[in-house]
């Protein structure tokens, strides 16, 4: 009789199929998570008790209309792509990157729009911008 006594392995615990599992679950949560709570917010946006525009020479006013023109320092635009805007503000900017881009929209007018602008003001060099506000009433 043989009554030696095997030595029995301790059981290994491997963590690595363990963390791979946790990083799977954790792409599919932050993939499938929505942001709904930004959506819900409701915001009132604020008026201006700024002074009125008045015509600088540093300044570019790029004011866009309700139905999506666009008229840069008084000369309208043809084509309303960001490309072409870009090109207009560089026009307009005469070479001179510290120029001051004012933006002045309709309140109605799509946010896409301004986004527009803003963009194509970042492609012509142009980095200090700005946006016109109506004076709000006085309470």
């Amino acid at each position: 009789m043989n009554f030696h006594h095997r030595r029995s392995e301790e059981p290994e615990i491997n963590l690595i199929p363990f963390i791979d599992v946790l990083l799977v679950v954790l792409i599919f949560l932050m993939l499938s998570t929505t942001y709904s709570k930004f959506t819900e917010l409701k915001i009132t946006l604020p008026t201006s008790d700024s002074e009125q525009l008045r015509d600088r020479p540093k300044e570019i006013i790029v004011a866009i209309s309700s139905d999506g023109r666009y008229v840069i320092n008084r000369k309208a635009v043809d084509g309303a792509s960001v490309e072409r805007l870009a090109a207009e503000l560089s026009a307009a900017s005469e070479g001179h990157k510290d120029r001051v881009v004012i933006v002045s929209a309709d309140a109605t007018t799509a946010h896409q729009r301004v986004i527009n602008v803003m963009d194509a003001a970042r492609r012509a060099g142009l980095n200090q911008l700005t946006f016109a506000a109506q004076q709000g009433a006085k309470q």
